[in-house]
């Protein structure tokens, strides 16, 4: 199968942010499942800083087809300077359950 499925994650630190996403990514037909999950906890450097933040996990469900556009939007709702948007490619699934994903989001 070729690898035309993938899973984009990002965080936000405030559930609100993370549903906005989620609603926004979904309404303009980019994704077809948004999962919220939180709060998680974030360790990294920032600025020359150790931070720690209690953060909200989004894991995206779209295809690569649907990237640039869903990285665009992600980036508008984000409130962050440089949110995490990272895309992973799904190497196999349920026929069924990837059939369901890609009648979701724009041809």
């Amino acid at each position: 199968m070729e690898e035309e499925f993938i899973q984009v994650f990002t965080t936000t630190e405030k559930k609100e942010d993370a549903e906005r996403i989620a609603k926004s990514v979904i309404e303009a037909k980019l994704a077809a499942c948004v999962q919220i999950m939180g709060p998680i906890e974030s360790t990294y450097r920032w600025k020359g800083k150790i931070e720690r933040t209690a953060e909200w996990f989004c894991f995206i469900k779209s295809t690569k087809k649907m990237y640039p556009d869903l990285e665009s939007a992600i980036k508008k709702e984000h409130p962050y300077e440089v949110p995490e948007i990272i895309a992973v490619p799904v190497s196999g699934g349920s026929a069924e359950y990837l059939d369901w994903l890609k009648g979701q989001v724009k041809e």
